[in-house]
């Protein structure tokens, strides 16, 4: 990615509730910034205006030509008929990338478990790896840590900070900001 992505004079109601009103923000090219803020202030829609799923806006949210966006929703959104290492395989091609993910977060053992009959906690942790094994300049993660225990949240904390390093990561999250470093912003 060269530049940064610029939000300039966004403004966005849900009917009658104003969530944007000529909200502004530049983005660094690299590192972590975290949004927090209450529920309904449009931390996921201003995810999503990033990610170009959301169109129906004012402003401007732009965002450099060629940018590849990794994007880890609220929900895992997990393909049930692929095992856990299959559906990071999906995004990056490698096995041994997808299994050293899922290893580094706890699922050595479910590896080759279809993910429809993984836990909660542990299809978190697969949506995550599979947003970290894409190859992106912008990560997105939308409240990464629900579910997770402290254990857990660390080690895809810990992997989430050595992605910063030479990616940008936008975070939302209610709670466990600290344990991503970088700016935290409110919205």
């Amino acid at each position: 990615m060269k530049g940064n992505i610029v939000i300039k004079d966004l403004s966005k109601s849900f009917g009658n509730k104003v969530v944007f009103d000529s909200f502004s923000y530049v983005f660094p090219p690299v590192g972590t910034v975290v949004l927090k803020g209450p529920s309904g202030r449009g931390k996921t829609t201003l995810l999503r205006a990033i990610a170009g799923l959301e169109k129906d806006f004012g402003g401007e949210v732009s965002v450099p030509d060629g940018t590849r966006i990794s994007y880890m929703f609220q929900e895992d959104r997990l393909l049930p008929w692929l095992t856990a290492r299959e559906n990071v395989e999906f995004v990056c091609r490698d096995r041994q990338k997808s299994e050293r993910l899922l290893v580094s977060l706890g699922l050595g053992g479910e590896l080759d478990k279809k993910s429809d009959l993984l836990s909660g906690g542990q299809k978190r942790r697969v949506a995550a790896a599979r947003a970290l094994a894409f190859d992106c300049d912008v990560l997105l993660l939308d409240e990464p840590f629900t579910g997770l225990d402290p254990e857990n949240k660390e080690a895809l904390a810990s992997l989430i900070r050595d992605k910063a390093k030479n990616t940008l990561v936008i975070a939302v999250t209610h709670s466990d900001a600290d344990l991503l470093g970088g700016r935290i912003e409110e919205i």
